[in-house]
């Protein structure tokens, strides 16, 4: 897959042409679909790299990953884990929702938002601190 190939599929995901996202960079006209051809610069790799928040490695085709900070499969286990943890200290500690009802005591559907909203809650912290913590040398 080209790196245009890659931009276009970008574009389609928006919902813009590669003629829009060429306008709103200030590329000229038809400077993208040369791509297909040719390596681009790379000041305006990066201008497209910037606009859709991915890597120029992934638009280069070097990595599958759109952002260094995107979780991956390992990050994935880390949150089952911890959310399993969570799970079992609340059992443990005795947990009691506002109403003085336990985890347990919650209906279904109560209990999958719950869960939910922690797994999701994890990830976000999972996300933010790869962005804090990474260092620059690693960052694409």
């Amino acid at each position: 897959m080209t790196t245009f190939d890659i931009v276009k599929k970008l574009c389609e995901e928006q919902k813009i042409s590669v003629v829009e996202l060429e306008e709103k960079l200030g590329f000229s006209r038809n400077s993208l679909y040369s791509w297909k051809r040719n390596k681009p610069s790379s000041d305006k790799l990066e201008k497209v790299a910037d606009y859709f928040d991915v890597s120029t490695d992934y638009l280069l085709g070097r990595t599958d990953k759109k952002r260094y900070y995107d979780l991956t499969e390992k990050d994935e286990q880390d949150i089952q884990k911890e959310l399993e943890k969570i799970l079992n200290n609340f059992s443990d500690s005795g947990f009691a929702a506002a109403d003085g009802s336990s985890i347990d005591e919650l209906d279904e559907e109560d209990r999958e938002l719950l869960l939910a909203s922690l797994e999701q809650s994890l990830r976000i912290a999972k996300r933010i601190a790869k962005k804090k913590f990474t260092p620059k040398k690693y960052r694409d």
